[in-house]
């Protein structure tokens, strides 16, 4: 059955061409719903899934907390939470606004992991207050899934819950783009014959994903990397940087670069913008031969894969319109499925490193410089991802069965 199309209620500031459009029609009402998984026909199915038979279920797990995980939804459930400071590339929106963001991710989650999850949109901004929050609702879920929180806020929220609760906090702004980014990495340099550390990279935007991205790559083995901010390279001598920074400047830029992004980009090996903006044509020319360029801003490109096929080996972008999509949806569904089947308590440097392997991995035999990571609809991206990060919670220490 086709969509609906309504008309636009009044005073609401929309066009009518706004409400025609078919987003609008598949959005009305909302994209999910709560199913029940067990049936409730008739009396006796009354009194096992509600009183008295769930009182048997409540005292045992009172005397016993662990049995939470086995007799609730607890470790199939995750919380996806935001404050609507920076959805997409809508900016500050408001927590209104944010949902149907995150009914969105919501859906992904279980799409392509197999993930229930609750959307969350909290009316407020304060640290102390949502991670406050947080921590009041993580009895109910087996995860927390922070999404478009504005940086440099989102460092110190997902570390103090971390710190507070014992069950995974991810913001997939920051580590599911890293670690989609850096399986497309591996495989552009296993494609070109080259290894990690022999790549010199420069990234654009030195927020969420920039600081997340660099984190990744040092972990990966890279041979430098340097990030770049509105003020130009981030380093050490600098005395403007935030704590984020501050600390990223301690990990990166070995060679002690600095200036402006356009003059990091000389000889550079990789690119990969995730801040915006445009990058002169001067400056990827003056990249290394058989360079590396992913540029993910949405829905403009720093460089225009046009522009970047004349220089590069390798292009990939944030849009699904063109080959090599940095797309979270390969990381996010998989690494919270393996995290939730071994009932981990956080998610390791180690879990984010095995999951992009495993990503990479999957399309390790079908490399070509429009194929360096899979689909988003490859039916193998979730169980191999699923498995790496279980296997590695284990390896780590944090998995709990």
């Amino acid at each position: 059955m086709a969509a609906e199309i309504v008309n636009p209620p009044s005073d609401t500031g929309a066009s009518q061409d706004d409400f025609f459009d078919p987003a609008f029609a598949l959005h009305r009402g909302g994209k999910m719903a709560i199913q029940a998984t067990v049936p409730v026909r008739d009396k006796d199915d009354l009194s096992l899934a509600y009183t008295p038979g769930v009182a048997k279920v409540c005292s045992a797990i009172a005397e016993h907390p662990e049995l939470v995980h086995d007799y609730t939804w607890k470790s199939q459930v995750v919380a996806v939470v935001t404050d609507g400071s920076a959805v997409l590339g809508l900016g500050d929106i408001g927590p209104e606004a944010s949902l149907p963001v995150m009914e969105g991710k919501a859906i992904l989650f279980k799409q392509f992991g197999g993930v229930d999850a609750v959307p969350i949109a909290l009316d407020c901004r304060g640290v102390d207050e949502i991670v406050e929050t947080v921590v009041r609702l993580a009895p109910s879920f087996g995860g927390i899934n922070l999404e478009d929180i504005s940086a440099p806020r989102c460092f110190e929220i997902e570390r103090r819950l971390q710190e507070r609760v014992d069950i995974p906090v991810f913001h997939d702004d920051q580590h599911g783009t890293a670690v989609v980014t850096l399986a497309a990495l591996r495989n552009a340099a296993k494609l070109t014959g080259r290894g990690l550390g022999e790549l010199r990279a420069v990234i654009s935007g030195a927020g969420a994903a920039g600081v997340a991205i660099a984190k990744i790559l040092v972990s990966a083995g890279i041979g430098d990397v340097a990030l770049a901010d509105r003020k130009g390279l981030v380093s050490t001598d600098r005395e403007d940087l935030n704590p984020a920074k501050r600390e990223i400047a301690e990990l990166t830029n070995r060679t002690g670069l600095t200036g402006s992004l356009e003059s990091a980009l000389a000889g550079a090996d990789v690119f990969i913008g995730v801040s915006g903006g445009t990058v002169p044509e001067a400056a990827v020319a003056s990249m290394a031969p058989g360079a590396f360029i992913f540029a993910m801003a949405n829905p403009t490109p720093e460089i225009h894969p046009d522009v970047a096929h004349r220089y590069a080996a390798v292009v990939a972008t944030g849009r699904s319109d063109y080959p090599n999509q940095i797309n979270n949806v390969l990381a996010f569904p998989g690494i919270f499925a393996g995290a939730l089947q071994v009932r981990a308590s956080r998610i390791t440097e180690g879990m984010k490193l095995a999951a992009s392997q495993a990503l990479a991995d999957v399309i390790a035999d079908e490399l070509s410089p429009d194929k360096v990571i899979p689909s988003p609809f490859d039916p193998r991206v979730a169980p191999a991802v699923t498995a790496a990060v279980a296997a590695a919670a284990r390896a780590e220490g944090v998995a709990r069965r």
